[in-house]
């Protein structure tokens, strides 16, 4: 296990005098040694590893409390800064302020609510997408432009980036307009056709700027993101787009570590609100139940954890897609069989897990890592040693929620409590209730109701996913039938703004193509030649 950091710098003052941490290849494969910034503008690691930090800061409760007085863009400056980020204390400040500032319908940023007594939920849905991606995708492009100004005006690149991202839904937009206009940078991002939200759809392919491309592909999911990665892994495609265009690739995906720092903050944050409000007395754990798919969002949780937050357990809900679930029961990891549904809860339906392998490399190292991932590759299965599923199964627990189960949930939740939810973050709540012990939990809320109009209507209406809406119904357009949700859900709340405006917005993208590594690279070209 890598080293903690007790970082010993004066709390308040906002002056760290601090070595920029340096980071590790999960596969071995790369021995530079990187920076934040030479992270965030890479993506992955050469051989398909991701990078890690190679110590951790180390928090006390006291800091940890204080944050509650700050300012969320504070706290994040604050945590960015004792990673060792490489910018200064000033840059940072500025570009927090950028990241978390007027986009935002609430000051808070990521605000923790109280539903009952005992179950709290953190809302991370109020940036300009309306959903959880926003929290690392207002802030991680920022860190990336910085990055690449620098290294130009330094000399030590010549080349422009062109970021190329697989999406289940809510990532493509948030990486979209975290994107959009940068200097420097364009952004192609590529979908399942018929596998997202109409209004996640209509997000994407209504988006502004002139460096911004966005394409269906023919299947779902994981055929998006193996397609991708293959193209990222063709030295072929690279050395075309550097010999014509003077472009190189990088990801804006989970996979880039740039997504993952973001996401610890807004846990460390989190914690300071529970005590702030008495959810949970200080020093004591609170739960945390975190809706499942490419495993980014919990593992900021499990980092948190790690850096002396009082995290007790970590309960990860998986849907129908369960393999994650039953990874963490059985400690074999195994798609050579399994079928790809599709859900109420589509940014979690995904099979490879790519933010797994930090995990594993954080319980069992690199040479683990790099059998265990072959293996996936090659026989889609792999089974981890016994120590390892030991440690597993001691950081988290989990369990999975059926399509029904998810909509019964958003209605039932509604009916008690008066608070409606999306299916991603009924399906946490969901299995919170399941596995609830005697600490409060903290369930993680990935994305505002109306991104997911149809299935809340389902929902409230009663009407079973598989089933077909009523003739009334069926006939309206996503956002169409926000109004009627609202006609059901009284106390729903106003439709965030971004959403209502879609519909006044013209489509700008509408090609599809095939999945596999062909599709994407054609498709690049086809937008590049534009």
């Amino acid at each position: 296990m890598r080293p903690i950091l007790a970082y010993a710098a004066p709390f308040g003052t906002m002056r760290l005098t601090m070595q920029p941490v340096t980071y590790i290849d999960s596969r071995d494969l790369d021995a530079s040694r990187p920076t934040f910034s030479e992270v965030v503008v890479r993506g992955i690691a050469p051989g398909g590893g991701l990078y890690v930090p190679e110590a951790l800061p180390l928090f006390t409760l006291p800091e940890i409390l204080e944050l509650a007085a700050w300012p969320y863009w504070q706290r994040a400056a604050w945590i960015f800064q004792h990673f060792g980020v490489d910018f200064d204390e000033a840059r940072i400040a500025e570009l927090m302020q950028s990241a978390y500032g007027a986009q935002w319908d609430d000051e808070r940023i990521a605000p923790v609510v109280e539903v009952v007594a005992g179950t709290h939920v953190l809302e991370l849905w109020h940036g300009p997408t309306s959903a959880f991606k926003d929290m690392a995708l207002q802030c991680m492009p920022l860190f990336f432009s910085a990055a690449v100004d620098r290294m130009q005006a330094e000399g030590e690149l010549a080349d422009d980036y062109l970021v190329l991202v697989a999406t289940s839904g809510d990532t493509g937009k948030a990486a979209l307009e975290g994107f959009a206009d940068r200097e420097h940078t364009g952004i192609v991002i590529f979908y399942p056709a018929g596998g997202v939200s109409d209004i996640q759809r209509l997000q994407m392919v209504t988006q502004r700027g002139a460096n911004v491309g966005v394409f269906g592909v023919r299947g779902n999911f994981d055929d998006c993101q193996n397609a991708v990665k293959a193209a990222f892994n063709d030295d072929a495609f690279a050395s075309e787009l550097h010999a014509e265009r003077r472009l190189k690739l990088s990801s804006a995906n989970s996979i880039n570590w740039g997504r993952l720092l973001p996401q610890i903050a807004y846990y460390v944050s989190a914690y300071a609100d529970m005590v702030a409000e008495g959810g949970v007395k200080p020093g004591s754990p609170m739960d945390v139940c975190v809706p499942t798919g490419n495993f980014g969002n919990i593992l900021g949780a499990y980092y948190a954890k790690r850096m002396g937050v009082p995290i007790g357990r970590l309960l990860c809900a998986s849907n129908e897609n369960n393999v994650l679930a039953d990874f963490i029961a059985t400690g074999t990891y195994d798609i050579s069989d399994r079928a790809f549904v599709t859900t109420p809860s589509p940014s979690m339906d995904i099979l490879i897990s790519s933010n797994l392998e930090r995990l594993l490399y954080e319980l069992a190292g690199a040479e683990a890592v790099r059998g265990w991932m072959a293996s996936l590759a090659s026989e889609r299965r792999f089974t981890v040693d016994r120590e390892t599923f030991a440690k597993v199964r001691e950081l988290m627990t989990a369990d999975w929620v059926t399509n029904d189960e998810s909509l019964v949930t958003i209605k039932r939740v509604y009916d008690e409590y008066g608070y409606l939810m999306d299916p991603h973050t009924a399906v946490a709540w969901e299995v919170a209730e399941r596995l609830r012990a005697e600490d409060p939990v903290l369930v993680v809320s990935t994305a505002h109701w109306a991104k997911f109009g149809a299935d809340v209507y389902r929902a409230l209406t009663q009407t079973a996913y598989a089933a077909n809406l009523p003739a009334g119904a069926a006939a309206l357009t996503g956002l169409e039938l926000l109004d009627e949700v609202r006609t059901l859900a009284p106390g729903a709340g106003p439709v965030p703004a971004p959403l209502a405006e879609i519909a006044t917005l013209p489509e700008r993208f509408g090609a599809v193509v095939d999945a596999g590594r062909e599709g994407i690279e054609g498709a690049v070209r086809e937008w590049l030649a534009r």
